[in-house]
């Protein structure tokens, strides 16, 4: 079983990426994006990036998070893939690319089991 804190904020993270996409496309400055999304939320902006960060989005918020951004109940808690890597996602993955290349079979045993670790700890 998916764990509901990571599907919820893989979630929610997709839902910013498309509000994000669609102010710009629409003309918005991306500055004041995550304020703006909050908002739609109708969160803090501090609960907003607390939730990004770490902070688990109970029942109560994840049903709100889906009305508020027009999807219907449980979106939130369904397991999806992302449909392509984000800036940030491609630039980790060509780093750990180039760690896995340069390295010898103790380096790359020694990634292969911190990255385990990493997503068996959630975090």
């Amino acid at each position: 079983m998916a764990n509901i804190t990571l599907t919820r904020r893989h979630n929610v993270l997709a839902l910013f990426q498309e509000h994000a996409e669609q102010a710009v496309a629409a003309g918005a400055s991306p500055k004041g994006l995550e304020q703006a999304f909050a908002a739609k939320l109708q969160i803090s902006p501090s609960m907003w990036s607390q939730i990004k960060s770490s902070r688990p989005i109970g029942d109560k918020l994840a049903r709100q998070i889906e009305v508020m951004c027009g999807r219907h109940v449980n979106w939130l808690d369904e397991p999806r893939k992302s449909a392509a890597p984000t800036a940030a996602e491609t630039a980790f993955l060509e780093l750990a690319l180039t760690a896995w290349r340069s390295t010898n079979v103790a380096g790359r045993k020694s990634l292969t089991v911190q990255m385990k670790a990493i997503v068996e700890r959630g975090n």
